[in-house]
C-alpha cells in the first residue's frame, strides 16, 4: 500500500528535547560528481529471474551510460528494523529467499563499487529521500540524510509528496542550506549547506507566480554526453499530506508536465532525457528480481505509472519511479511502440537499480531497440559486505547528539509486533496505536472516546524484538517508537454519527481508495466484516458493524479518535472531516510511548494483538 504523509511536528518534539540536547525555477545545467571518478569492475548481476548478462556488441559510436538510482529513501540511514530492513529474491528453484538490507554505509559503499569500470555514471533518486524518518535523521529536521546524500554522490532527484511533509520553506531550506529558522543549527559552528544535488519539481506551481518551486529540470554532462532530468511528484500528493504543507502550491498532472519540458530539453539540443517519477505501480510479485516483463496471465505491473509511461512522450528515455515502495525492472512501450524501461528500487535503501543507458554520440539520443534498447537490474544493499568509513562516522555523530532522547526505554514486547511488515489489511501494530490513542483519549476530560481510527501510511515500521543497540531483547526506546510514528500528529478526538462513520469504514474501499484500499486499523470493541469479493463500498458489510457488541446505530452520535491528518479528511476519507465538537488530545507518539509503558514491564511484556477485529472474506 502506498505510504501516506503527514505533517512532521518536529518543532514541538525538539521543544521538549532541546534540554536534553544541550528556489530558483529556471533551469540550469549540472556537472555529475560521479562523473569520471571511479575505474575497474562492473556490479554483480541480478540474480536468477532478472540476471544481468552483459551487454555485448555496442553498436559503434556510442557509449554505455550507467544510471544508478534509488527511491523513497525516508531517512533511514541506519538498518532498518524487522521486516522493513528485507527483501525477498526469488530462487532458480521457485524459492523465496529472505535477506536483510538497507542502512546508508552499505547503500554509498555499494554505489561506489557499482561506479567502478563505468567511465560514465549518473546516480538518481526519485523522491521521498526524507519524511517520514527515523529519529536519527527526524529529530533534526532531516539534515542528516541530506548530508549522507551529499557524501554517497547523489547528482539529482524529484521531489516525493513526503518532501512536503514541513512545507514549501522547510523543503527550500533542503535544497538551499541555512540552520532551521526555530531550532537553529545542532552543531557548534556548523551551518546546514543544504543538497548539492538539485531538487526537481517541474509540476508544482506556485499560484502566485505560476512557476515551479524547485527547478523543474537539469541536464548532467560529461564528456559530451548530455542527459536531461525531469523531476515530478504525483499529482495527488495534496490528497496525501497536510494541507498546511501544500497551502499556495498547484501539483499538475504528470505526463502533461514531463511532456512540457522534454520538449523543451529536446530543442535546447538535450535528446536523452530521463523522467524522475515519484509515482509507481504494483508488480505481480514482491520479489525484487521478479522478471517484471514475463508474459504469463496474471503476471507484469498494475497501477498508475502503468498509464503515466503509456502517455509519456517517446522523448523520454527511462523512468525511474517510486511511491509503492515496491521493486520493479519493466519494459512499457512508450506511445510510438518503442521499447523503454521503467524501474523502482522498494525503499529505505535497500536496493538500488543499475540501467545502461547506450548513448549514441552522433544523434546525442538514447539507442532504444528491442536489441540494444536500456537493460535495467535490481540490485540488494546486502549487509555482508564493507561499510563506507564516512556513512559511519556520520551515523555515529549524529548518533551522540540523539541519544539522550532516543536510547530512553519506553516499553517492552514478548515478540514482533508487525506493523508495515504485516501484509494483511489489519497489522497487529495497527491495532496497538488504535488501542494506545483510545487509551489516551477515553477519560472525559481527555475527550471521551468511544472507538480510534488510525490510517495505515502513518504506521512507518514494525517494533521488532530484537535489539537494535544495547538496551536488550524486547526492549522498546523511544527512537524505535518514533520510527513507528514519526510524525507527531496530534490525537483529536470527534462527533461522527453511525451513517458517518460507516461512510468513512466504506471510503477505504471505494471512491479514490477502491483501486488501492486503505484499511483503518481500528481500536479494540469496534469489529466488522470486510468481503473482498465483493466491489466498491459493499466490501464492507454494513450490518456487520459492531462497537462492543453492539449494532452501530445510524442516527447515534459516537466520540472517535484519529490523527488530525484524518479528521482533515486525508487519504481520502472526506466522511471524518465532517466530525464535529473537536477535543485535542496528546500527540499520536505520545500516545504510543504512554500506552506501552503502562501496560508492560521487563516481568510483564506487551504481546503482539491478535488482529483478529477485521474479519477478512477473500
Amino acid at each position: 500500500m502506498p505510504p501516506t504523509s503527514q505533517r512532521h511536528g518536529l518543532a514541538r518534539r525538539l521543544a521538549a528535547g532541546a534540554a536534553v540536547l544541550a528556489t530558483a525555477a529556471g533551469p540550469v545545467a549540472s556537472t555529475g560528481s560521479t562523473g569520471a571518478a571511479y575505474a575497474a569492475t562492473p556490479a554483480a548481476t541480478a540474480g536468477p529471474a532478472g540476471a544481468d548478462s552483459g551487454r555485448a556488441h555496442r553498436p559503434a559510436g556510442t557509449v554505455d551510460v550507467q544510471l544508478l538510482s534509488f527511491n523513497d529513501f525516508h531517512g533511514n540511514l541506519e538498518p532498518p528494523q524487522g521486516s522493513s530492513g528485507t527483501v525477498e529474491q526469488l530462487q532458480a528453484d521457485g524459492s523465496r529467499k529472505t535477506i536483510p538490507a538497507g542502512g546508508v554505509e552499505y547503500l554509498a559503499q555499494s554505489l561506489r563499487t557499482a561506479r567502478k569500470g563505468h567511465p560514465y555514471s549518473v546516480t538518481a533518486a526519485a523522491g521521498d529521500l526524507i519524511g517520514a524518518s527515523p529519529l536519527l535523521s527526524g529529530l533534526f529536521h532531516d539534515e542528516p540524510t541530506i548530508e549522507a546524500m551529499n557524501r554517497l554522490g547523489l547528482d539529482v532527484t524529484s521531489v516525493g509528496n513526503h518532501e512536503f511533509d514541513e512545507g514549501r520553506a522547510e523543503l527550500t531550506r533542503m535544497q538551499r542550506g541555512g540552520c532551521h529558522p526555530k531550532d537553529g543549527c545542532y552543531e557548534k559552528g556548523k551551518t546546514f549547506k543544504g543538497a548539492d544535488f538539485p531538487y526537481l519539481a517541474a509540476n508544482v506551481t506556485d499560484d502566485r507566480t505560476g512557476k515551479p518551486i524547485l527547478k523543474p529540470y537539469t541536464v548532467w554532462q560529461h564528456k559530451g554526453v548530455k542527459i536531461g532530468f525531469i523531476g515530478v511528484t504525483l499529482k495527488g500528493t495534496p490528497d496525501i499530506v497536510n494541507a498546511d504543507g501544500v497551502k499556495g502550491l498547484t501539483f499538475h498532472g504528470e505526463v502533461e508536465t514531463i511532456n512540457k519540458y522534454a520538449k523543451i530539453l529536446d530543442r535546447q539540443g538535450v535528446k536523452a532525457i530521463v523522467a524522475l517519477i515519484h509515482e509507481g505501480g504494483m508488480p505481480a510479485s514482491t520479489s525484487y528480481n521478479y522478471n517484471c516483463d514475463s508474459p504469463g496471465p496474471g503476471d507484469g505491473i498494475s497501477g498508475p505509472i502503468v498509464d503515466i509511461a503509456k502517455h509519456v512522450t517517446p522523448k523520454v528515455d527511462a523512468l525511474v519511479t517510486g511511491h509503492t515502495h515496491q521493486s520493479y525492472t519493466c519494459t512499457i512501450p512508450d506511445p510510438a511502440g518503442h521499447p523503454r524501461t521503467v524501474t523502482s528500487a522498494a525503499s529505505y535503501g535497500r536496493l538500488y537499480t543499475d540501467t545502461t543507458l547506450t548513448y549514441d554520440r552522433r544523434t546525442h539520443d538514447i539507442v532504444r531497440t528491442a536489441v540494444h534498447g536500456p537493460h535495467a537490474a535490481n540490485h540488494v544493499v546486502d549487509r555482508t559486505g564493507p561499510k563506507a568509513a564516512d556513512m559511519t562516522s556520520l551515523i555515529a555523530r549524529w548518533n551522540k547528539l540523539a541519544a539522550p532522547v532516543a536510547n530512553k526505554p519506553v516499553g517492552y514486547i514478548s515478540a514482533d509486533i508487525n506493523g508495515r511488515g504485516a501484509g494483511t489489511p489489519e497489522e497487529p501494530l495497527g491495532d496497538l496505536v488504535a488501542d494506545a490513542q483510545l487509551a489516551a483519549t477515553t477519560a472525559p476530560d481527555k475527550g471521551g472516546a468511544q472507538l480510534a481510527l488510525m490510517n495505515p501510511g502513518g504506521i512507518r515500521s514494525d517494533l521488532a524484538y530484537k535489539a537494535s543497540g544495547s538496551e536488550g531483547d524486547g526492549v522498546v526506546t523511544y527512537g524505535e517508537a518514533f520510527t513507528v510514528q514519526p510524525f507527531t500528529n496530534m490525537t483529536n478526538v470527534v462527533d461522527l454519527t453511525g451513517a458517518q462513520l460507516l461512510t468513512a469504514l466504506q471510503q477505504q474501499v471505494s471512491g479514490p481508495n477502491e483501486a488501492s484500499p486503505k484499511i483503518l486499523q481500528i481500536s479494540r470493541g469496534l469489529t466488522y466484516t470486510l468481503d473482498m469479493t465483493r466491489t466498491g463500498a459493499a466490501r464492507v458489510v454494513a450490518d456487520s458493524v459492531k462497537l462492543d457488541g453492539a449494532p452501530l446505530s445510524p442516527a447515534k452520535t459516537y466520540r472517535v479518535a484519529m490523527n488530525e491528518f484524518l479528521a482533515g479528511g486525508g487519504d481520502g476519507f472526506p466522511a471524518l472531516k465532517q466530525g464535529t465538537h473537536k477535543h485535542v488530545g496528546p500527540s499520536d507518539l505520545d500516545a504510543l510511548t504512554a500506552y506501552l509503558t503502562a501496560h508492560s514491564s521487563p516481568t510483564s511484556p506487551l504481546a503482539p494483538p491478535k488482529a483478529d477485529r477485521i474479519a477478512v472474506v477473500k
